[in-house]
């Protein structure tokens, strides 16, 4: 789906922050409009500073297809890239700063895996089941729903969307992320009793005689697996007057004590319009924390886990590989482009827009 890792020449490791900083902005003036640099909410600030563009993966991958710019530096990770490639026209080139910079959760959903998955369920239940994965998974993950009916969710509509197709008496397969899938399920009054859980690393799995109103993927977020009920007692007992928000990446147990959920946006906005003094606990990756409480200096805002909760991946995505990309880009050389082949990005498209179809 992409080129190979190009390793990282030396000199760049030993540049001072100053003169990253000149020439990145150096090459950003000479390029242009030429050139449209993305940088999700979880970037550190030393690479997000640089980004013309700030936000969730894919409202980034849908600016880059409004975009003209020739050259999209996607600092992200890798499902991330692939989404934008997948969103703009041939033209264009997405990069990825670090290729390393990949997604545990996304790659917990194999496509031999859910392939396996789905036969089951096909050959078992003679009710309609429609396969929904978050937009954290990979493009062919993304086409497997494409082509069988399915379409791709975001934290913001996952609710909506599972409604939708509930309501239109259909069963679901929700990939890759147990959790927001739980959660949101739940949020709509769900039970444990109208779920199932797919263990992807068993061969053969037992399905229940019954079809479940959804079958959750045993995926999740690691870094959102660090946050715990426990936590939140903590917090509450620490700081009177808390309120705890957290991402719905987290388990029902920790939604289920927090006083909000929802998706980076939807916390983002919670705590930019809150009122002056008030304290919030925040169940998501530090950095975002961490710009939240700068940019918020009004507020006490702070992480729900005090041990640094950081994407590991998302952190790849440095100065250093942000610089040695651009500088190539200055010379005509374009590394690191992510690249999905066509037969892949044209079912793909279709699980997009079938989710922008229902988000209406």
């Amino acid at each position: 789906m992409f080129t190979t890792q190009q390793p990282l020449p030396e000199e760049y490791l030993n540049l001072s922050e100053e003169e990253m900083d000149r020439r990145i902005r150096k090459v950003k003036e000479e390029l242009g409009s030429r050139l449209i640099i993305l940088g999700h909410h979880y970037q550190r600030d030393e690479v997000v500073r640089y980004a013309d563009y700030r936000g969730d993966s894919l409202r980034l991958s849908q600016l880059a297809a409004q975009a003209d710019a020739e050259y999209i530096v996607f600092c992200g990770v890798h499902f991330m890239a692939e989404t934008a490639d997948i969103l703009t026209v041939p033209e264009q080139k997405v990069i990825l700063p670090d290729l390393e910079a990949g997604c545990p959760m996304a790659d917990m959903a194999d496509i031999e895996d859910v392939e396996r998955c789905w036969e089951q369920i096909s050959t078992q239940y003679n009710e309609e089941f429609v396969p929904v994965t978050y937009v954290n998974s990979s493009a062919e993950v993304k086409a497997f729903c494409g082509r069988h009916g399915g379409l791709t969710c975001t934290s913001s509509n996952a609710m909506k969307i599972l409604k939708t197709l509930f309501s239109q008496g259909k069963h679901i397969l929700f990939l890759p992320d147990e959790h927001l899938g739980r959660n949101s399920a739940m949020h709509l009054g769900l039970e444990d009793k109208d779920m199932f859980l797919w263990h992807r690393e068993e061969w053969e799995m037992e399905l229940p005689e019954a079809a479940p109103k959804i079958i959750l993927w045993d995926g999740y977020c690691g870094v959102h697996q660090r946050f715990t009920p426990a936590h939140v007692d903590y917090v509450r007992s620490k700081y009177p007057g808390v309120t705890v928000i957290v991402h719905p990446e987290c388990s029902h147990a920790v939604v289920e004590k927090a006083d909000l959920d929802g998706s980076t946006d939807f916390i983002i906005r919670q705590i930019t319009g809150a009122p002056e003094g008030s304290i919030w606990a925040v169940g998501t990756e530090i950095n975002l924390v961490s710009r939240l409480a700068k940019e918020n200096p009004d507020k006490k805002v702070f992480s729900l886990n005090e041990n640094t909760c950081l994407c590991v991946m998302m952190s790849r995505i440095s100065q250093p590989h942000l610089l040695w990309a651009l500088e190539n880009l200055q010379k005509g050389n374009v590394v690191n482009q992510i690249t999905v082949k066509p037969e892949i990005a044209k079912d793909a498209i279709v699980a997009l827009d079938r989710m922008l179809e229902m988000s209406k």
